[in-house]
């Protein structure tokens, strides 16, 4: 039986989106740890970029935040994450397919990422939460 991770806590809030779809990608994303903001940050992505591939670019940017951030005591880690897309959430944590060729890359990228931390949660919430958090 695996032990409770008890090391420091964070969690994570991303949201992506496409202005036309595929179109100008942006994403934001916001991490917290004991109620303080460590890094709330917006990124562009460029033209012809999916909602779907904005989303997934915004939690790899966070992830990737975080990591770099904790470096290796990342392992002690708990990292709750947050997001208001069912299909990331429920692709990540293989509960959904990844039928589209152009995301499987990229769900590996954060299954990989997600890795490196001692204990990880995947949360679907709704929009309301996402754009209290994020802005938009």
């Amino acid at each position: 039986m695996s032990q409770p991770v008890t090391g420091p806590q964070f969690e994570i809030v991303f949201d992506g989106g496409s202005l036309g779809n595929p179109g100008k990608g942006y994403g934001s994303y916001e991490i917290t740890s004991n109620g303080n903001v460590l890094q709330h940050i917006r990124h562009k992505y460029g033209d012809n970029v999916t909602n779907n591939q904005a989303e997934y670019q915004t939690l790899i940017e966070a992830l990737k935040w975080l990591r770099g951030s904790l470096g290796e005591s990342r392992s002690a880690a708990s990292v709750t994450i947050f997001g208001d897309s069912k299909l990331v959430i429920n692709q990540v944590q293989g509960t959904w397919k990844v039928k589209n060729a152009g995301l499987q890359p990229l769900v590996r990228e954060v299954q990989d990422l997600l890795s490196g931390f001692g204990q990880v949660t995947l949360a679907w919430h709704a929009r309301a939460n996402s754009v209290k958090r994020l802005g938009h």
